[in-house]
């Protein structure tokens, strides 16, 4: 609830910087349980005929049109925290694949270090790795003493 709250009240309509997996996932997860629970509140309040209020497709609109903004702006953030451009956001224009594609990006983790796009949220830094000739630390003893 916190990822929500942190993107609705500071990344409103924030389309610079990274946003890192959790921001996101968090924020649709949230987006997404707002939505059902609307419609489910809609199907219980139906008249006999299964027909909801039209209270409740007001409040959908209202809702979407509060929540479009951060929405596109997390997902801009998003796929600059795997180092891509914004305006990738267009892949989901393409039948079928888009939507695929994007969602793909979305689990990807982020890059590591700054990139263009700033510093990474999660605040890791490039990756050190071992140089070939690294070996495990002599104890002087052997592994049936230890």
């Amino acid at each position: 609830m916190s990822w929500f709250i942190k993107t609705i009240t500071q990344n409103y309509a924030n389309f610079s910087g990274r946003a890192q997996r959790a921001e996101y996932w968090y924020f649709m997860l949230f987006v997404n349980l707002m939505f059902v629970g609307l419609a489910i509140l809609g199907v219980f309040m139906s008249d006999p005929m299964g027909t909801p209020p039209p209270v409740f497709g007001i409040l959908q609109v209202i809702l979407w049109l509060g929540i479009i903004l951060p929405s596109l702006g997390v997902q801009v953030r998003r796929l600059h925290d795997i180092g891509k451009s914004g305006w990738f956001w267009f892949f989901i224009l393409i039948p079928c694949v888009g939507g695929l594609i994007l969602f793909i990006w979305a689990c990807e983790d982020s890059h590591m270090g700054d990139n263009q796009y700033g510093p990474n949220p999660k605040g890791i830094g490039k990756r050190r790795r071992r140089p070939k000739s690294w070996s495990p630390p002599q104890t002087g003893k052997t592994e049936a003493e230890e």
